[in-house]
Order: C-alpha cells, then structure tokens, then sequence
C-alpha cells in the first residue's frame, strides 16, 4: 500500500487511489477516443435484468443469456452481483466492461468500509456507481455501453431502494420496480400489471420470473429458462438478512410454479404470486 503526504491522501476512493498511482481503469479508452482512434467495438452484450420492492426488500434478477449480434455468445452469463453484503449490481449492455466496472465497484466499496471502519451509506453506493459510469462515457460513445440496476437494502429507512441509470451516468431512483436490457419494455410491462404495495419476498420472486419468462417470449436477446442444461435465470433477494441468492435448484423450483400455472390456463404468473408458494 503507497503512502501519500497529508495533502495528497485520496482518502476513502478507491478510484482516486487508483487513479493517484497511475491505475485510471478508462484511461486507455478515454484517450483513443480523444485522438479519435478507436471505431466501434463490437462484443458481448448482456441482455435483460430487473429489479423489484418487496415488503420484505428487493428481488434481482437476470437471465443468463448474452448475444453478440444475432448470435448468442454465452448461454450461463451471470449479470447479477452482490455489491456487499446488503446491496446488489444487475448489469445490462456491454458485458466485458459491465463485469470489469462490478469489480471495481465492490473493491470500492470494501476499501471504504476498511478506511472509514464503517460501509458507505446505500444513496452513497449509488452515487459512486453514477460517477463511474460518467468515467465510462467515451467507450459508451464508441458502443460499449453498460446500463446497471442498483438495489440494495437501506437499514436507516428499513426498507429497499432500487436506483436505475442512464449511459450518461444519470442516476433515477425507481419506487417499485426498474428493468434494463434489450427486454425491458416487456418484463416492465409485467412488473407494472403484476406490482403491489404489499408484495412479500416470494410473490416479488414470482412475479420477476413472470417478467422474465415474457421478456424471453418476446425478445430474442433475453434467455429463457433452460432445463436440459439446468440455466435458470439468476434471482436473488436483499432484505434486513442481507443479499442471498437462489441457488439453481430454488430457481427451478420457482419456474416449475409458473410452468403448472401457465399450464392450467393461469395468468403467468399471478396466481402463483398471491398463493406465496416460492421457496425461500
């Protein structure tokens, strides 16, 4: 660990350590794109996440799927992360960087924790990650954008906060529910049918799963559920516990319900949410 004089110390920022150490993660892509020379990059895109308020906290959620064109690039992506222990990171878009910015992210979030002796407040998490993503706006501009779902529990409030952001590194806190990805518009739609205020954490597992399975339905970039191979998409729950996350198992648990649902003419989903019957 280097020292820094008094007036020089960067304090509780990792990315102001790196950065006074000569380890400015964008830098090399801030440059090419002020010399204007680096074109478009093409990669790996990941595709729909979303992010629901519960009585009990917040559900995350992602499929697993992630295209490179009209190609699907990785069947078993994971793109959601726990950020510490009571707060989470879904990412959408370009899924390189995406991965490589959570890094970061939780690194700083663990190197304020050990610094101060206590962990960042949650509008605290979602401000830096806001500041972030505005250090990543020139390899948005050359087509690697990264659009994250931030959520997490607040114990000052006692309850689930969920934030949604723009390339630009605006930051928008969402009341109920956020979805990003190239399924969006249709697993918002169901959240928007399907939300309640008194939506527990198993009726808030059911119904991201409905919002999934017509993401998937609808949108070629978004993964269903995948049985033979045993892929589901990834669900986790963040309450006064801390971040858990289903296993595979739990979460073919949870699709298996909204299978016999459909299959008996159901909803999608619905019924399944009010009867609370999700494992925990």
């Amino acid at each position: 660990m280097p020292f820094f004089a008094p007036g020089d110390d960067p304090g509780a920022s990792f990315l102001e350590l790196l950065r006074r150490t000569g380890g400015e993660p964008f830098a090399g892509f801030a440059q090419a794109s002020a010399e204007g020379g680096l074109g478009s990059v093409e990669g790996s895109h990941a595709t729909t996440v979303l992010a629901v308020r519960s009585s009990d906290g917040v559900v995350v959620a992602g499929d697993r799927r992630a295209t490179s064109g009209h190609l699907i690039s990785h069947r078993d992506m994971r793109k959601v992360f726990p950020a510490d222990s009571y707060s989470a990171v879904a990412i959408a878009g370009a899924a390189g960087p995406a991965v490589q910015m959570v890094r970061i992210f939780q690194l700083q979030l663990e190197y304020y924790e050990k610094i101060e002796g206590k962990p960042l407040s949650l509008e605290g998490k979602a401000n830096q990650l806001a500041e972030m993503l505005r250090a990543h706006l020139p390899q948005a501009m050359r087509g690697l954008p990264v659009v994250p779902i931030f959520a997490g529990f607040d114990p000052v409030d006692g309850r689930g906060r969920l934030f949604q952001y723009d390339v630009t590194g605006g930051r928008y806190e969402e009341q109920d529910y956020a979805t990003a990805g190239s399924g969006s518009l249709h697993a918002g739609t169901v959240l928007k049918l399907g939300f309640r205020d008194d939506l527990g954490e198993p009726e808030a597992l059911a119904l991201s799963v409905q919002a999934l399975w017509h993401a998937a339905d609808e949108d070629s970039a978004t993964g269903g559920p995948d049985p033979v191979r045993g892929i589901y998409p990834v669900l986790a729950a963040i309450g006064s516990d801390g971040f858990r996350q289903l296993s595979d198992a739990e979460s073919g648990e949870v699709f298996a319900a909204l299978q016999a649902d459909l299959a008996g003419g159901g909803s999608g989903g619905a019924a399944t949410a009010r009867s609370g019957e999700v494992p925990r």
